[in-house]
């Protein structure tokens, strides 16, 4: 006759006997899964990815907005009168002013004008072509410094002109731009914003750079 104590301990060893076997079982078809896994995962293929740079050249292009290539300082002398005629045309008089005046005239390429299809690039072959839009006079600028009233008289038989003096800067103003257009001042902004473009088409890695003018 077998002692209960012996049997419920025999019982036990080997409950727990089975118990470390389903375990190292259970452990090895996990190791087994994950190598296998790893071993028959698919390798991600390399990719070459290539970007055509055409879109920068473009950006860079627009980025400068209005190209501001040349400024010429003028200087010129407004004679302004404001003729007056009293008693039905039998007596006149002048409101004179004599104005010195001193500014800078600002010309360049509106690139913000540029439409689709005025930049072509080919970087494989290294070749930009760009059509500009004309440039124009963008400021003139009388200086404060510089501009002055140098003579203001008025006859007795004539009015004061309170507004004369803004009238003698504005006519400033155009009579500089125009000095400044007479001498060259659009000629020079063409060469300017053609070298400073071809430039920087050329460091973005072009080595041909074409810059073509659209007729006004």
């Amino acid at each position: 006759m077998v002692e209960p104590r012996r049997t419920g301990w025999r019982v036990a060893l080997a409950t727990a006997g089975l118990a470390v076997v389903a375990g190292f079982a259970w452990t090895g078809s996990l190791v087994g899964t994950c190598a296998y896994r790893m071993i028959t995962a698919p390798k991600s293929a390399d990719e070459t990815i290539h970007v055509r740079p055409t879109p920068s050249v473009i950006v860079a292009v627009r980025s400068l907005a209005r190209l501001e290539t040349v400024t010429h300082h003028v200087e010129r002398i407004v004679d302004l009168r404001d003729r007056q005629e009293r008693l039905f045309g039998l007596v006149t008089g002048e409101d004179t002013i004599l104005l010195v005046a001193s500014g800078d005239v600002t010309a360049g390429v509106d690139l913000s004008e540029l439409r689709d299809g005025d930049v072509e690039a080919d970087f494989d072959r290294r070749v930009a072509r760009i059509v500009l839009p004309p440039p124009r006079v963008f400021s003139t600028r009388l200086s404060q410094e510089g501009t002055y009233v140098y003579e203001r008289r008025t006859d007795v038989f004539a009015k004061r002109r309170e507004d004369l003096e803004s009238r003698a800067r504005a006519e400033a103003e155009r009579t500089l731009e125009d000095a400044a257009v007479q001498g060259g001042i659009l000629t020079q902004a063409r060469t300017h914003a053609e070298t400073t473009l071809t430039a920087l088409v050329r460091s973005l890695g072009y080595e041909t750079v074409e810059v073509v003018w659209r007729k006004e």
